[in-house]
């Protein structure tokens, strides 16, 4: 099997699914918050099958394509002398506008988060903080221009301008850190969590000794595809995690040493 997010055949065994088909699996159809965390393709690739499932009340991003625009593509493979980075941030560009036009009405409303809107604060069960470093000079290309040194100087940024957040639920604390890397965090007042969503998918630069030591998370859960060649989960870093907790989840089957790899869709965990 091959698929569109996954350039390699998968094994055999592997039950994967695509974020859109898990919640037509949940029978969801609607969704009080959709988060845009950054503009790689990971995290913004499967929009368009996501808004297949489901109608949104608040699509939450960094950026926002022009609204008075038709979303034409990108064409980030013409002919525009462009090195590869700028060329990827325009495919992932075309990935996030293409999904929005594909699905006129689909979102209710849209907030794009600036440079002086760092922090929001939402109250749906309890409360869901967000913090977020804003990155500019993407409209223009848009306007069909090819600006390689602004678009290369986004492209920098995708990672540390991550949305994260912090879920209050049952007494319960959950931290999402997006691919935000893991010294980045340490000049934070980090308070612990019950859950955290590893950043950047368990790589090298995902977490800390500090990072960890502040959020002494009780479960990890590792955002991550098998057979990945970058080390993503990095050894080293899962051999941290096991310092601080034994219960360890990974959203795909990877191998480890000492640890045999588990076949499964996803990775659920219910709060009561």
């Amino acid at each position: 099997m091959i698929r569109d997010d996954h350039p390699e055949n998968l094994d055999p065994r592997s039950c994967r699914i695509y974020a859109g088909d898990f919640l037509k699996k949940l029978n969801l159809k609607y969704l009080d918050i959709l988060i845009i965390t950054h503009f790689h393709r990971d995290h913004v690739g499967g929009l368009n099958r996501v808004l297949d499932a489901v109608s949104v009340n608040k699509l939450i991003a960094s950026y926002m394509p022009p609204a008075d625009l038709d979303f034409p593509d990108l064409d980030p493979d013409g002919d525009n002398n462009l090195p590869r980075t700028p060329r990827n941030v325009l495919r992932n560009l075309n990935f996030f506008a293409g999904a929005l036009k594909n699905h006129p009405g689909r979102v209710k409303e849209f907030l794009e988060l600036t440079g002086n809107n760092k922090r929001l604060n939402f109250k749906l069960t309890d409360e869901l903080y967000m913090d977020m470093d804003f990155a500019e000079e993407i409209d223009d290309a848009f306007h069909g221009i090819r600006d390689s040194s602004a678009l290369m100087r986004w492209s920098r940024y995708f990672n540390v301008t991550s949305l994260r957040q912090r879920l209050y639920y049952h007494g319960k604390e959950i931290v999402m850190g997006g691919d935000l890397y893991g010294t980045l965090w340490d000049r934070d007042t980090t308070t612990p969590c019950d859950i955290l969503k590893l950043p950047h998918h368990g790589s090298i630069t995902s977490a800390t000794r500090k990072f960890l030591e502040q959020l002494n998370p009780k479960i990890i859960v590792v955002s991550v595809a098998a057979g990945r060649p970058d080390e993503r989960p990095h050894p080293a870093i899962v051999n941290l995690m096991r310092e601080f907790t034994d219960e360890i989840y990974f959203t795909d089957a990877v191998e480890l040493p000492g640890r045999e790899p588990v076949f499964h869709e996803s990775v659920h965990i219910e709060i009561e």
